[in-house]
């Protein structure tokens, strides 16, 4: 019986840190290398926070940072979430705010040629309160 429960104990908490992991990246560099898989790579968390910015409410850390190991073609980076979402980015070429059009279906999104380096990604909040987002970052352009 105890051998049962602590195999199923160390089975809750193994699947739990996958959850984990897949959910709460803040604090770490995600590095970005060509035809990396999977595509899309999928980071959760929350946007907004207590800075006020031109670009929403931001907390006080990046989101996300990311690292483009080599000069990227094409990178598409997007935000889904039930507020207002807003990208700040600020990286080699600049600190520069993405908001959300009818063209990207009313979420912020960005893509392009990217240069190699490291960028701070922002998940801002244009409406009160703050929102689990879903940041889809993905080399492959949409069909």
């Amino acid at each position: 019986m105890k051998k049962s429960t602590l195999l199923k104990s160390i089975s809750i908490a193994f699947f739990s840190s996958l959850c984990l992991i897949n959910t709460s990246w803040a604090g770490e560099v995600v590095q970005i290398t060509p035809n990396q898989q999977p595509d899309p790579l999928v980071v959760n968390g929350t946007s907004g926070g207590k800075q006020a910015s031109n670009c929403g409410k931001i907390a006080e850390q990046p989101s996300q940072v990311i690292k483009v190991t080599k000069a990227l073609p094409y990178l598409r980076l997007t935000v889904e979430s039930d507020g207002k979402p807003t990208l700040l980015i600020d990286g080699p070429g600049g600190k520069f705010c993405v908001l959300a059009d009818s063209y990207s279906g009313g979420k912020p999104e960005i893509s392009g040629f990217w240069q190699e380096g490291n960028y701070s990604l922002y998940v801002g909040e244009l409406s009160q309160g703050q929102y689990n987002y879903r940041l889809s970052i993905s080399q492959q352009k949409p069909r």
